[in-house]
């Protein structure tokens, strides 16, 4: 039961640690990050079988629920949280020799707090203190936005900021009619008592929350802050955005329909919204031409919407689905991101046509690029090729028409999403390069980046290849989604 605690205790004691430490050896410091978040995971990792048995209920204060706070380690949050972990590790090991600009402790502890927020929204059982988190992994994504302090940068973080508060804002006004309804903030609690509420009030509270988490997941038209805060971050925080920081919005979207206010009459509603954001974030990432980082975060807010839809499918098998490729998305755009960081740092610029022939002079890092690449496309034999197979089975499944229209429309995006990964990969294999900095002169990236680059790339095929790795943890996962009866047993008690 501790263990479960320890997720979150652990990298929040690191993020304080860090500017202590940092006194004394700044080398020793930004260490801190690799070593925590590896006690994480290696904690996730052992708790997992035992979770998959039975969630672990851990009630802080030595009350029972709902008087105490509590945290709920179930298939879903220690899933994600393992995932978190594990994303985040590599991302700080590839911190440790990328990130130079002073002060670099302050990076390093503020990526903690992004993780810890990240966490901790994962695997709370009360609303407010999802909030909390929430805030927190917000608050320390508008300062690594700036963490350059360069003009770009600062627009980006105050266009996020802004944005981001308002969001904040209607979560705050949804907790608030929730706990003026029900008297209680402990998330089983209000799931066993919303069949007596009026559906009104229950549809208006649900608006708020999709519109307030919605704005963090960047979806469709909430997402505006995302193209550049994700061009203008240094790449180790634009991998952690993308990565972590807008799934954080797609669980708590996901928690609050199903587990929550179980939403089942409005999901279609929630399946549309991502179809359109699908639509409308491929069609932008193939009209950049220029700025792959761009390209890139357009592409996420497209894929945040395949998962979207899947999501509202409310089947065991389309929740499934989303959660395969919200791992596939989370390793793939992650891999993106680190290995256009040294590609843009060799070449010298963020532009397309600066990065051509990059794949004769970076063997390894463009192939790994490419890995990537055609995993989000959905090829063979990558993890992305069964994450959206099992998304359109899953459509297909339902035998309902509306389904069968928008899958369609997903898999003519998906077109899209080819075309300009295609392109870029073209090329970096196919093309010679114009940039300032030939590409004949460039080299490889250092070996404390290219870890991190090949075990994604390693990963991806393996998952690929060996689906059934992951099968359990997310079959149990969607379980306790539509299983909202038993996640109220398990926390409350009840019989």
């Amino acid at each position: 039961m501790v263990g479960a605690a320890l997720l979150i205790a652990i990298p929040l004691a690191g993020a304080f640690a860090i500017p202590l430490v940092a006194l004394l050896s700044k080398r020793a410091a930004k260490w801190i990050p690799p070593f925590a978040l590896a006690a994480d995971l290696v904690i996730g990792l052992i708790l997992l079988p035992d979770v998959l048995e039975k969630p672990i209920i851990v009630s802080i204060g030595g009350f029972p629920p709902p008087i105490c706070i509590n945290l709920v380690a179930g298939p879903l949050g220690l899933s994600l949280a393992i995932l978190i972990s594990f994303i985040a590790l590599l991302i700080s090991i590839y911190a440790v020799g990328y990130i130079k600009t002073e002060p670099t402790e302050k990076y390093h502890a503020l990526f903690l707090l992004l993780t810890t927020g990240a966490l901790g929204v994962v695997l709370t059982g009360d609303i407010f203190n999802l909030f909390v988190f929430f805030e927190i992994l917000c608050v320390a994504s508008y300062a690594l936005t700036a963490y350059r302090k360069d003009r770009a940068g600062s627009e980006a973080a105050m266009k996020y900021l802004i944005q981001g508060t308002v969001g904040s804002t209607f979560i705050l006004v949804g907790i608030a009619f929730l706990y003026g309804l029900f008297g209680t903030l402990n998330m089983a609690d209000i799931a066993a008592r919303v069949p007596s509420a009026e559906p009104l009030h229950l549809f208006l509270i649900l608006a708020f929350f999709i519109v307030g988490f919605g704005v963090e997941a960047a979806i469709f038209p909430l997402n505006a802050w995302l193209p550049d805060a994700h061009s203008s971050a240094p790449s180790s925080v634009s991998a952690i955005l993308s990565a972590i920081a807008i799934k954080t919005g797609v669980y708590a979207i996901a928690r609050v329909s199903y587990t929550l206010m179980n939403a089942q009459g409005v999901l279609i509603f929630i399946s549309v919204i991502g179809i359109v954001t699908l639509v409308i974030g491929e069609m932008a990432a193939y009209r950049q031409k220029e700025d792959i980082k761009r390209m890139l975060a357009y592409s996420s807010v497209g894929q945040i919407g395949l998962i979207v839809f899947a999501i509202g499918m409310a089947t065991s098998f389309g929740l499934f689905g989303a959660l395969f490729q919200l791992v596939n998305h989370a390793l793939a755009k992650c891999l993106l991101f680190l290995a256009a960081g040294y590609m843009i740092y060799r070449a010298g610029s963020k532009r397309l046509a600066d990065m051509e022939g990059l794949g004769r002079s970076m063997p390894f890092t463009a192939a790994a690029f490419t890995v990537a690449a055609f995993s989000l496309v959905g090829l063979p034999p990558f993890a992305g090729f069964m994450s959206k197979l099992s998304i359109v089975c899953a459509a297909l499944e339902t035998q309902r028409a509306a389904y069968f229209a928008l899958v369609a429309v997903a898999l003519a995006a998906t077109v899209v999403e080819g075309g300009y990964f295609f392109r870029v990969v073209q090329g970096l294999y196919f093309r010679r390069g114009t940039a300032s900095r030939p590409a004949e002169q460039a080299r490889e990236a250092p070996l404390g980046a290219l870890i991190p680059i090949v075990v994604l790339a390693g990963l991806i095929i393996v998952i690929g290849v060996y689906p059934h790795l992951v099968t359990d943890p997310l079959e149990g996962a969607a379980r306790e989604l539509l299983g909202r009866t038993e996640y109220v047993r398990s926390v409350l008690g009840t019989p």
